[in-house]
Order: C-alpha cells, then sequence, then structure tokens
C-alpha cells in the first residue's frame, strides 16, 4: 500500500508540469504559435529553484511558510487522492472532507501570501481568490458527496471502486450533474478561464498572478509546483470519475506492479486528454466578468445539490 501511495505521488509531480506544458503548447497551437515546448515548466522550476527568494519590504514569516504550505498541500493531494490506485494506507484516509479541507488549507496559505506584503494588487487578487473559494469548496463538497451516496462511503477510493465496478453509475442523470458540476469548481479551483487567465498580466483581472507578484526564486517555485499539483490531482480525479478504466484496485493484498504500471499509464493519457480539452476550451472562451463568476458558481452548486437529490431518490 505504501509502495503504491509512493508511486502515484511521484507519478503526479513528475506529470504535474508536463501537465502545464500540454496546455500551453495546446493553446499556442490553436493560436497560431510555435510555443516554448512540453518542458518549458520544468525548466522554469529548475531556473527558479537556483535562485535566492527576495522578499517585500513590511513582510512577515507568512511570506516563507505560506509556500510551503502551499507544496505540502499539493503533495498531500497527490498522496490522497486516487490518481494511480484506490489503494492507501489506513491511517492516510483519502476521505471527500479531509481532501476538501487540505484543498483549502492550500487556498488560505495561497490568500495570506498574497495579502502578506500589503501590495494593492496582492490584496486585490486575494479577496477575489477567496471570494470564489468559498463558493467552490461547498460545491466539490456536494458533487462528491453526490457521487458517494451509491457507494455508502465518502472515501474517494470506493466512489471510483463503485464506478468501475457498476458502469452505469457514470451515465446515470445524479452522476453526471455531479461530476459537471465538479469540472465547473475544478476549473475554478485552479483559476482557469473562465473564471481566471492563467497567462494574463493585466492586473485589473489577475487572481493567481496578482498573489504571486511578490514572490520570487526558491518560494515562487514552491507555489508554482503546489498550484501545478492541485490541477494535475483535481484533473485527474475528473477523468477517473468519468472514466474510471485501468484505475489500480486495492484488491486483496494491494495492487500488483503489472495494474500499477497499467494505472500509471492510464492517469497520464486520460490527464493529458483531459488538458487538451481544457486548453481548447480556453481558446474558444472569453473570461467572465469579475462580477459574473458567482453566478457561473451558483449555477454550479444548484448542478451538485440537484445531483444530491437525484442520487437519494433515484438511487
Amino acid at each position: 500500500m505504501v509502495v503504491a501511495v509512493v508511486l502515484q505521488t511521484v507519478v503526479v509531480v513528475v506529470a504535474a508540469p508536463f501537465l502545464v506544458g500540454v496546455l500551453r503548447q495546446v493553446r499556442a497551437r490553436w493560436e497560431g504559435r510555435v510555443g516554448q515546448g512540453l518542458l518549458q515548466p520544468w525548466r522554469d522550476l529548475v531556473k527558479l529553484a537556483r535562485k535566492e527568494p527576495l522578499q517585500a519590504s513590511g513582510s512577515t514569516v507568512v511570506a516563507w511558510v505560506a509556500p510551503v504550505v502551499v507544496l505540502g498541500s499539493g503533495l498531500l493531494l497527490a498522496a490522497l487522492v486516487p490518481t494511480v490506485t484506490t489503494a492507501g494506507p489506513a491511517r492516510l484516509p483519502a476521505d471527500l472532507f479531509v481532501v476538501v479541507s487540505v484543498l483549502l488549507v492550500g487556498t488560505v496559505a495561497l490568500g495570506l501570501l498574497g495579502l502578506d506584503a500589503g501590495s494593492a494588487f496582492g490584496g486585490m487578487g486575494s479577496s477575489r481568490h477567496l471570494t470564489i473559494a468559498a463558493l467552490v469548496e461547498p460545491t466539490v463538497l456536494l458533487a462528491v458527496y453526490a457521487l458517494s451516496v451509491p457507494v455508502g462511503s465518502t472515501a474517494l477510493g470506493p466512489i471510483v471502486e463503485g464506478r468501475l465496478a457498476d458502469p452505469g453509475r457514470v451515465v446515470a442523470p445524479a452522476g453526471v450533474l455531479a461530476v459537471v458540476a465538479l469540472a465547473i469548481a475544478v476549473v475554478a479551483e485552479t483559476a482557469r478561464i473562465p473564471v481566471d487567465n492563467p497567462s494574463t498580466h493585466l492586473e485589473l483581472t489577475m487572481v493567481h498572478e496578482a498573489m504571486v507578484l511578490e514572490s520570487s526564486g526558491r518560494d515562487l517555485a514552491a507555489v508554482e509546483l503546489g498550484s501545478w499539483l492541485r490541477l494535475s490531482v483535481l484533473l485527474a480525479l475528473v477523468a477517473n470519475l468519468v472514466v474510471p478504466w485501468g484505475v489500480a484496485t486495492a484488491g486483496d493484498g494491494g495492487p500488483g506492479l503489472p495494474a500499477l504500471a497499467l494505472g500509471v499509464v492510464a492517469v497520464v493519457v486520460k490527464t493529458a486528454a483531459s488538458g487538451v480539452v481544457l486548453a481548447t476550451a480556453e481558446v474558444f472562451m472569453a473570461k467572465l466578468r469579475l462580477f459574473r463568476v458567482p453566478e457561473l458558481l451558483t449555477g454550479s452548486f444548484v448542478l451538485a445539490f440537484l445531483a444530491v437529490t437525484g442520487s437519494y431518490v433515484i438511487g
């Protein structure tokens, strides 16, 4: 079990920058540009990791603690969420409420990082970030809870295994509503279009970028890798809920090496395909005005609520 979790974590850490490279490259191709290549995010991380971080005047201990917390929460998510395998040690429960709590810890740490330097743009980004998070986290809870009702467990592993054992749940009305709501929440949680534009440097529209303007060097590398890990894990979770086949299940005594190898290949292919779909959608979609974002997230919350209702009524 421990070996499976370690393998899963290593795969996610290695693949997360590659996924970001896929997103950027797909967008570049659609926009008629050559692009920087799939490995450019890895080069950026290595370059930043070699630089000494500089802190703004007036910043506090939050400036160097927050990047560690963001990265740590991303690594913990990579270990908890069933991406490669549903197996996991009993002392590391992949429960819905634990996973959402870990997400929230990283969200709050990133918000505090933006506020710490006292800059106008950082405060603006943190305010927007936490407003979005207040609408996203309940949606994630309700959406995954709707998927947990037929299984009778709020652990993510049994939820994926249940959809694998009964493919009818993948196309069930309640399941479809829950996955759509979760997908919208993931887009908002990871600061993608139409909620935020990760490639913009226009101050009036930034959310994520505004919070990390005062970070540099190793601190910026930790924040970026932590954010990429969250994106990779959540996209892989949605992909495994939509297409659960290929995930290595716990079984008796844990998954074997062939099952783990298949799980690694499956999650890489499914997550890369999800990234291609996401990047393609971003090219043909405009960013929403800030005051329209709550309407989108409220709609996703309503879908998640309907999914919970349908799970109890329809089964």
